[in-house]
């Protein structure tokens, strides 16, 4: 029986407004937990045990300062859920340029290296965990466009070094989807929904993902059953990388 108690314990996600995070969000406050949320956006969720900021995490200046800021709050996080990211339109190298890649790197790959990096400390005292989320198009190529496929691979490395290198104190492991129904992907279900329907095609179980399941298996990976899990990638990607 998996473990879901979560009374007593402090998550911090990025990305909770909508997606993936919100229903993280949303499934960690159902199990007790306290849940200090950021988003660009509002969060429009209302609970006592919710603590939500409206923080850009392109701005690194802002995040600096929302992390020196928050000191306090910080202190007891046991787990942080690496959500929040932004696709690049599948643009090769040579459709865009250095400050929109430089700026796609930020959100997904620096961002998450910032905020891992003032929480390391803390979470080696409170033997926390980190949930990176990456993405199929981290480990191929086709998954996104150059920026995003850079970051991808860029976080999944960080991820097993800080796995390897504090084993010890901190349990750390990724998430790799693939096709999740979320409004990152909204454009793919615009006008007919063509697109939506090809990539399903494509996938071999048929279908896109709904953001519930990634929540479900986060759920997992930081339950006490999955306390022998280290550095790993673990993909929901309906089969898309066996083909």
């Amino acid at each position: 029986m998996i473990t879901q108690n979560y009374q007593n314990q402090t998550i911090l996600i990025t990305g909770a407004a909508s997606g993936i995070g919100a229903a993280q969000l949303n499934s960690y406050l159902a199990l007790g937990a306290k849940v200090i949320a950021l988003d660009k956006a509002p969060i429009e969720t209302i609970n006592e045990r919710l603590f939500s900021y409206e923080i850009n995490l392109a701005n690194e200046e802002q995040l600096s300062q929302w992390l020196l800021d928050h000191q306090a709050l910080l202190s007891d996080v046991d787990i942080f859920l690496s959500t929040a990211g932004v696709l690049d339109a599948f643009k090769p190298a040579l459709a865009t340029n250095y400050q929109a890649i430089k700026a796609n790197l930020q959100i997904n790959l620096l961002a998450p290296i910032q905020i891992s990096e003032y929480l390391l400390p803390i979470l080696q005292q409170r033997h926390g965990q980190i949930v990176f989320m990456a993405s199929i198009a981290g480990q191929i190529a086709g998954g996104g466009g150059a920026a995003y496929t850079t970051a991808k691979h860029g976080l999944i490395g960080w991820m097993r070094q800080l796995a390897l290198d504090y084993a010890k104190s901190v349990r750390i492991n990724a998430i790799a989807p693939g096709a999740i129904d979320t409004p990152m992907n909204a454009a793919d279900f615009a006008g007919d929904g063509a697109m939506a329907k090809a990539v399903a095609a494509e996938t071999p179980v048929g279908r896109w993902a709904q953001a519930s399941e990634v929540a479900n298996l986060t759920l997992y990976l930081t339950s006490p059953e999955a306390s022998y899990m280290q550095g790993q990638v673990i993909n929901l990607d309906g089969g898309w990388t066996i083909k």
